[in-house]
């Protein structure tokens, strides 16, 4: 069949895929290194001023020349930067014993569902694919299954837990930073970001190639049932990203909407203001929603993508010559993708220097364009070198003959939508084009038009990245079936370490930013770090748009991966079973939003009438002599996203199991379509329209333009619209739409793992009809 074999050997892929994981990581912890330089204590202020006139600034402190004290700023800092630190510590560990508990029962479900597909027989069984050979026991998918689930599980946790510990390791030193330069600052928040992205890039690399091989000491040329088992891995990791994302998203916007709501629209003081009680649950918001949250949740994206692209190439000509070069294709991509992330991180922190608060948005971009520009080579270098010329792919029954330039372009294809879809993201959500200036604009006439105006912007934003979804989809599917579609995903994910150093660049930023207001520091500080904020803003929209688009190849591929391990040969929607699949999982992401909303509306009620208290009953609390009671307020964020995050994470749980076993494969496949269609349309328009909220209010703040200083100050009516339309839009971009990527992968991926039970005993109800 094949005309000739991979160039790289089978002994090269392991050694190539754990060095280029082990890279990643080595150089996430020389970064760490070098962060930690900067001390958080009085005694070592003078110790960097050495590089003298470095980023455009003399090195001098801002503070010495305003003759303000230093060792007080700096104690300050420290002691804001532990609060933040252990109230985000505190509700991880609060939230991961839940979630453990659900991991043991969820692990107990799958090893029950899938041990009864044969009755818990030990015995050999013929393989789906190729009749006259034996394959493993059943017993043997169900236990291994359970295995890679709870591996995929942990190293989800852990991945976002490592974040949250960076970032709030690094809040106060990029604030402290700030005195010497915009450019100093900029360098101290994005090399933490790196530390993440290339820890949690490595760590899923390493433990997934680590996972596969050992199942391979049991599983020997029986690849079919290999990578059947990895399929838990994704499920893992979604799994946990769910509760992440979700109790993570309740958690920020309850106490971010509590204090915007009380401080600024009703006693009318800055944003992050120490007088305001609800401050430091705001703060450590940041922390457990936007980088543990999104930790998990694109660990999970690339997880299930290399899980979906494994599948399928395990039935395909790699599995069936146990070609293991050419089967590790997605992981060799992956590794690829560290080795450019890090050439791609030096032009950041080493080869250009920001001098200047206006570079530091085109410096972020940058990154983005020169990463995909290095990784189309990188791409081009991997299928050359590790795929044969010629090859088959399992597409729904038959076998495929494709050749490897096509693969290549099904990467490429995959890649470069996640950077159209960034940068439309961009467009629609940064302040320095035109549709957030109009919805600044609509301000002039109140909330109302200010809330219309988003809204209208949020649903024209979907058009461009349904578009490149779709042509991706197309180009993909007609090169290499299923397959292509995929390695779409997964290059969209290749550049995954550069897109978690630049999303998690921006809570800290905005951290960064809180901490130089509670600490009292100048007005001139604050500045720097609100430039620094707004760039991290727009890059978190087009870090949302990459997890929403690669989401949905990837739900896609998990989807193919699901109806082949189904026997479903074709999915008609003209049959009532599936349309009824479809019009249901068309609903789910409406419901699962309606939960999240709602649960964020509750939490932050309980968090006004707090703040309110305070205000009203401490006395001196608005003339700064008294301190307010940050404990509670970061209770009541605790107590309530806990609570809440369970009924929207068992809609998605459950719902897959309830379908296949009462309604059917045909249902569930109806469902999965239906729910990834309707939840890729809400998940980006809420994310935009709370975007363009957000930096729409940043807009009229930061007064940098003649337009936007007719629309304010602070406290004027256009800006206590714009604040309006931001509170709205908070739990939209921030819980909802980010949430409802994990809604439609994690429906996807259980699919796909409980499948062989689906399509033993499922559809209950129309057998007995």
């Amino acid at each position: 069949m094949e005309s000739s074999s991979a160039l790289l050997p089978d002994l090269g892929t392991e050694i190539v895929i754990p060095v280029c994981a082990v890279i990643g990581i080595v150089f996430s912890l020389v970064q760490w290194l070098l962060v930690s330089r900067v001390k958080l204590s009085s005694e070592s202020v003078v110790s960097d001023s050495v590089k003298n006139g470095k980023n455009g600034y003399g090195d001098y402190l801002i503070e010495e020349e305003e003759g303000m004290n230093d060792h007080n700023v700096v104690a300050k800092c420290a002691e804001i930067q532990n609060a933040i630190s252990e109230g985000a510590t505190s509700f991880l560990l609060t939230e991961y014993q839940y979630v453990g508990v659900f991991m043991v029962a969820f692990a107990i479900l799958i090893f029950l569902f899938l041990g009864s597909v044969e009755g818990f027989s030990t015995k050999y069984q013929p393989c789906t694919y190729d009749k006259e050979k034996l394959c493993k026991p059943a017993l043997a998918t169900a236990i291994f299954s359970t295995l890679s689930f709870l591996l995929g599980a942990v190293t989800s946790v852990i991945s976002g837990f490592l974040g949250m510990k960076i970032a709030t390791y690094a809040n106060a030193r990029t604030t402290l930073e700030a005195r010497k330069g915009v450019g100093r600052a900029f360098i101290v928040a994005f090399r933490s970001g790196a530390v993440m992205g290339f820890l949690l890039a490595a760590n899923g690399l390493l433990v997934l190639y680590i996972t596969i091989n050992l199942f391979k000491i049991y599983y020997g040329d029986d690849w079919e049932g290999l990578f059947e088992a990895i399929t838990g891995y994704g499920l893992g990791g979604s799994s946990m990203a769910m509760f992440g994302r979700v109790g993570g998203g309740i958690y920020t916007k309850a106490a971010d909407v509590g204090a915007d709501l009380v401080g600024k629209v009703e006693r009318n003081i800055p944003e992050d203001d120490p007088r305001n009680p609800a401050v430091i649950a705001d703060n450590v918001g940041d922390n457990v929603g936007d980088i543990a949250g999104m930790g998990s949740d694109l660990f999970g994206s690339y997880a299930e993508s290399s899980c979906a692209a494994l599948v399928v190439a395990s039935i395909s000509s790699f599995g069936i010559t146990h070609d293991f070069t050419a089967m590790c294709y997605p992981l060799l991509i992956s590794s690829m993708g560290i080795l450019v992330c890090l050439i791609t991180t030096l032009f950041a922190t080493d080869f250009f220097e920001i001098k200047t608060v206006k570079e530091i948005e085109p410096s972020l971009k940058r990154q983005l364009i020169i990463s995909t520009i290095l990784m189309t080579v990188g791409i081009a270098i991997v299928t050359w070198t590790c795929v044969p010329s010629s090859f088959t792919i399992y597409n729904f029954g038959t076998q495929k003959v494709v050749k490897n330039w096509q693969l290549f372009l099904c990467v490429s294809v995959g890649l470069w939508a996640g950077l159209i879809i960034g940068f439309v993201t961009e467009y629609y959500t940064s302040n320095a084009y035109s549709p957030v200036q109009d919805v600044a604009d609509s301000c002039r006439t109140g909330a109302a038009t200010n809330v219309i105006f988003g809204l209208a912007l949020g649903y024209k934003s979907v058009i461009i990245p349904i578009f490149a979804i779709a042509i991706s989809i197309f180009v993909s599917f007609t090169f290499a079936a299923m397959y292509g579609i995929a390695v779409a995903a997964l290059g969209m994910l290749s550049t995954i370490a550069i897109g978690l150093a630049i999303d998690a660049y921006g809570p800290i930023s905005d951290n960064a930013g809180g901490i130089a207001e509670m600490a009292g520091m100048s007005h001139r500080i604050r500045e720097r770090t609100d430039a620094l904020d707004a760039a991290g803003n727009t890059t978190a929209a087009i870090g949302k748009g990459f997890a929403i688009g690669s989401a949905a190849l990837v739900s896609l591929a998990l989807f193919g991966a699901f109806v082949s391990r189904a026997n479903i040969s074709t999915v008609d929607v003209l049959t009532p079973k599936v349309f009824i699949g479809l019009i249901i999982g068309a609903m789910l992401p409406y419901w699962f939003s309606a939960m999240t909303m709602k649960s964020v509306g509750s939490a932050a009620l309980k968090m006004v009438e707090e703040v309110r208290r305070q205000f009203n009953t401490i006395p001196g609390l608005m003339e700064g002599h008294a301190k307010p009671d940050y404990a509670t307020c970061v209770k009541i964020s605790t107590d309530a996203s806990i609570k809440e995050m369970i009924p929207p994470g068992a809609l998605v749980m459950l719902t897959p199991l309830i379908v296949g076993v009462f309604f059917g494969v045909e249902t569930l496949s109806g469902v999965l379509a239906g729910s990834l269609v309707s939840g890729v349309q809400i998940a980006i328009s809420a994310s935009n329209t709370g975007g363009a909220w957000d930096n729409a209010k940043k807009y009229i703040e930061a007064g940098a333009s003649e337009h936007a200083r007719t629309l304010g100050p602070k406290g004027s009516e256009p800006h206590k619209a714009a604040v309006i339309g931001d509170t709205i839009g908070d739990p939209l971009k921030d819980t909802s739409g980010p949430s409802l990527n994990i809604l439609i992968k994690l429906m996807a991926v259980e699919s796909l793992v409980f499948a062989p039970f689906f399509a033993t005993h499922g559809g209950l109800l129309f057998k007995i009809l």
